[in-house]
């Protein structure tokens, strides 16, 4: 069967899993379409409410009785099969299963009186890594279509002993090594926002479906940004946690072996409150003991309550940056970052400037360990079909490079544990000078607002922190204006990429784009980094996102 084939049965399959009922007779062709819930006469009142209500007060609600799961369920399914629609966003869509699991769970509540676990009733989607029993996990790749799961990842499980209940699995772009969800399965996901904007990748559709409100809680993976693009792109919060604090095993991926620089699991949620009920709930149940590479460090409040404690004697200490040195982030970013500085120091935080250390040789150290297999495995992926590769995979993939031998492999593992090294002194330094401990640096995390498609061109802000392995959380500021973020006439680039990316700054183009900043601290801070970041959305008055 020709791949093509392969590929339109399989999104007529996606386009067929959504009831009759849930279909939308009319496609809108405003830019726009996150009111479309509201006005499609599809959800009623009450559907709209839940999905638009927290993950926290739905478990709640739930725990006490006021709501069923068949009932949160049924709402995300239909706003889920409303985004869709609408944005392309779902490899696998399986309502029924769904509300079979949520029946289960009510039906538990009724004869026990109490819930399963902290996320009881819960619908939480997850990109399309995650394996689940039964269904399938194509990643966007045409060879992987008709292939069904054995056995589901290892935090599918754990969050199914905690009371999830699993509905969608979302798009991906192919190889998943780029910023833009395209795939020649579906082809591209779009923002809900606007659908001339990237929602990112490669958690893309995890970020569309959550920002439109499909999804409460997502939970994607973080490479070189997966996670935090897609957040920043959908004004969402999104949290990368150090290797080893949440478990990854049993994922399906590209690049398996590759142990240089790990992939992450984390959730895109509309706030830290949400986000920390995620973290709390997997680590209660205890994923150390399922996946060798997990860490057995569960939930420390005390070290929240450092944070807590210093909020509440004297202030933080932030250090900021809002150039890595290679490419200046265009005005909106620019003009984010200073409103979150200038918001911490008038609570009176202290705020000081970041030299970023050696950044351009971290990005070109994990450039080069991305593409260490000159892309073997995912051009042996694609040739399993036949298959092209799609445009955008060159730009972080590039198979000219030369493949990395295993000499070379480990020269470059030794670099990337000495710039750790070196950046944790650039800490120690700073912190002797100052006689404060710095508790997180804010940095841009993508040089553009919510990108116009293909137009993703730099990862650096993204991948330098992943080759660090520090905590970041992304917290979404504001919204490109073209009334204040004007083109800089007279800058003179960096460098030939920092030109490509200044010459594609359209301020009538970005208008009303998402703006988001990274809160990022030393390795396995994720308590720490969290409650900062929530305090910077309150202040900012994000602390829940719409």
């Amino acid at each position: 069967m020709a791949w093509e084939k392969t590929a339109a049965d399989k999104k007529a399959r996606i386009a067929a899993s959504i009831p009759e009922e849930w279909r939308i007779k009319t496609l809108p062709t405003e830019d726009s379409v996150m009111n479309f819930p509201k006005v499609s006469g599809i959800m009623s009142l009450e559907e709209i409410a839940i999905t638009e209500s927290s993950a926290s007060d739905l478990v709640a609600q739930m725990a006490a009785g006021k709501l069923t799961s068949v009932a949160v369920t049924t709402a995300f399914c239909k706003r889920a099969a409303l985004a869709h629609q609408l944005v392309n966003c779902s490899l696998e869509f399986f309502p029924e299963m769904a509300l079979a699991r949520a029946k289960e769970l009510d039906d538990y509540f009724q004869k026990n009186g109490k819930p399963v676990g902290p996320l009881h009733g819960l619908p939480i989607s997850l990109k399309d890594q995650f394996r689940i029993k039964g269904l399938e996990t194509s990643m966007g790749y045409v060879s992987w279509i008709g292939k069904y799961e054995t056995e589901n990842s290892v935090l599918v499980d754990l969050l199914l002993k905690a009371g999830a209940v699993f509905y969608v699995k979302t798009s991906v772009p192919q190889s998943l090594m780029v910023c833009e969800t395209l795939n020649n399965v579906i082809g591209r996901t779009v923002n809900p926002r606007n659908k001339n904007w990237s929602c990112g990748g490669s958690s893309g559709g995890e970020g569309a479906m959550v920002g439109f409100r499909g999804g409460i809680i997502g939970v994607g993976t973080d490479i070189g940004g997966s996670i935090r693009v897609p957040s920043a792109f959908n004004f969402l919060y999104g949290l990368r946690p150090s290797h080893g604090r949440l478990p990854y095993g049993k994922m399906a991926n590209s690049m398996e072996g590759q142990e240089t620089v790990h992939s992450v699991c984390g959730p895109l949620t509309h706030s830290v409150k949400d986000m920390r009920l995620f973290v709390t709930s997997v680590l209660a149940e205890e994923p150390w003991k399922y996946d060798s590479k997990v860490i057995p460090m569960p939930w420390r409040q005390a070290e929240a309550d450092i944070i807590k404690t210093k909020l509440g004697s004297g202030g933080l200490t932030l250090g900021y940056y809002n150039c890595d040195g290679n490419v200046l982030p265009h005005p909106p970013i620019l003009r984010g970052v200073e409103t979150v500085v200038s918001t911490m120091k008038k609570a009176g935080h202290i705020v000081v400037e970041w030299k970023p250390y050696k950044h351009d040789f971290a990005v070109k150290l994990i450039n080069g360990i991305y593409a260490g297999d000159g892309g073997t495995d995912i051009f042996n992926t694609l040739k399993e079909s036949g298959e092209p590769d799609i445009p955008n995979f060159k730009d972080l993939i590039n198979p000219s490079l030369p493949k990395v031998d295993m000499n070379e492999l480990w020269d470059i593992q030794l670099k990337k544990w000495a710039f750790q090294s070196e950046y944790l002194e650039q800490f120690r330094i700073a912190e002797e000078k100052l006689g404060k401990e710095i508790d997180a640096i804010l940095a841009p995390i993508t040089p553009t607002a919510a990108v116009q498609h293909d137009k993703f061109k730099y990862y650096g802000y993204a991948s330098a922190i992943n080759l660090l392995d520090f905590t970041s959380v992304v917290v979404p500021v504001t919204f490109a204006d073209k009334s204040i973020d004007k083109k800089q006439e007279n800058y003179k680039p960096l460098n030939d990429l920092d030109k490509i990316i200044q010459e594609e700054y359209d301020p009538g183009a970005y208008h009303g784009a998402p703006v988001a900043v990274q809160i990022v601290g030393r390795r396995l801070t994720e308590e720490r980094i969290m409650a900062i970041a929530e305090e910077i959305g309150r202040l900012l008055g994000n602390e829940i996102t719409p």
